[in-house]
């Protein structure tokens, strides 16, 4: 008789796949982990959550990773804790899993990131945001209004995304700013809402 290995096995196996430092073989363990949800959801975020508190980087960015393939109601905060990660990628990687687990308790770190220096977390917040929706949009329209240039970028590209029409006043305010990017989100944001170009005057 065929010896077939049990499914504590398979997570253990999968788990040492994950954290080996092969990008090929710890990508295709964080879908294949996914799989095992069904029959070792306990089990796995458990795992996955020890991963967390990993001192080695790598390891916290996988586990940051394959959370994000999980459909459990406890990874959306889980990814919002990994925001406050010491190392910028596994922040990223936290941003980037929360536009398919959207958290409304993330909103205060993410519009900290999102007046980050660095342009790309910025963005990733941005999107963030957007994902989370209309619970977001103060937050976002004050960034626009209020933050640094980065963080101005990614609110009007998120502002543009979600066609909020709370957003239209900051939106023409935007449309006069020394920044050919910011005017085109601006822009883009207003089109999509139906505005256009059109002269308005807020109440």
């Amino acid at each position: 008789m065929a010896y077939l290995p049990t499914m504590a096995q398979n997570l253990e196996e999968l788990l040492s796949e994950l954290t080996s430092g092969d990008e090929a073989r710890a990508e295709a363990a964080a879908k294949r982990l996914a799989a095992l949800q069904s029959e070792q959801g306990e089990a796995l975020l458990e795992a996955l959550s020890a991963l967390l508190a990993s001192p080695d980087v790598e390891t916290r960015w996988w586990a940051v990773r394959a959370l994000s393939e999980l459909d459990d109601g406890r990874v959306p905060s889980l990814l919002t804790q990994a925001l406050n990660d010491a190392d910028p990628e596994v922040r990223r990687c936290a941003a980037l899993g929360l536009r398919s687990h959207p958290d409304p308790q993330a909103i205060p770190r993410l519009v900290e990131m999102l007046n980050d220096a660095d342009g790309l977390t910025a963005r990733l917040a941005g999107d963030a945001l957007a994902a989370i929706g209309g619970e977001a949009v103060p937050a976002l329209l004050d960034a626009l209004q209020n933050g640094r240039h980065a963080a101005r970028l990614a609110a009007a590209r998120a502002l543009a995304t979600l066609r909020d029409k709370r957003a239209i006043p900051a939106l023409f305010n935007a449309l006069d700013e020394d920044s050919a990017l910011l005017e085109y989100w601006a822009g883009e944001g207003l089109e999509r809402m139906g505005v256009g170009m059109a002269f308005f005057t807020p109440e």
